[in-house]
């Protein structure tokens, strides 16, 4: 992405605008304040109304501006850890490397070609509206979203 690893994370630190590039994420019902902060969570709906269901996200592990590893429910598909690991190429762009796996649920044991395919190009369409965001939403996110991450998680340890 042609944003360094700071931005891309400003942008996963705003647990509002998630529904706006994660694909399936239909609604975003609540945030804690705390997100992206161990344990935080993050209250959404997933599906197309009027078959979308309430869940939750939450985080399992968070290392600003570098790694953001969450537990993602979404039942009756089951859920699955999403880890975004975000690599500094050089001053102004960052590889990000999105890993998602079912570890509970009818996807873990439906594991085909054709699932692996299908959840290869959700994932490809989520980085791309990522970078979108990361790389033209300028006034959004900063490094100021950043340091706020970076001071909440200083003040919990």
């Amino acid at each position: 992405m042609e944003a360094s690893p700071e931005r891309i994370f400003a942008v996963l630190a705003d647990g509002w605008s998630y529904a706006d590039w994660v694909v399936g994420t239909a609604h975003i019902r609540d945030v804690d304040s705390s997100w992206p902060a161990m344990g935080s969570r993050l209250h959404h709906k997933v599906g197309p109304w009027p078959l979308s269901t309430a869940d939750v996200t939450h985080v399992v592990s968070c290392d600003p501006p570098h790694r953001l590893v969450m537990r993602a429910r979404m039942w009756p598909l089951g859920e699955a850890v999403v880890a975004f690991t975000l690599v500094r190429v050089d001053a102004g762009r960052t590889r990000v490397i999105l890993v998602e796996d079912f570890v509970r649920g009818p996807m873990r044991w439906m594991r085909t070609k054709v699932n692996d395919l299908a959840l290869h190009g959700r994932n490809v369409e989520v980085l791309s509206r990522l970078a979108d965001f990361a790389e033209n939403r300028e006034s959004t996110y900063d490094a100021r979203a950043l340091a706020e991450v970076r001071l909440e998680r200083v003040a919990r340890h």
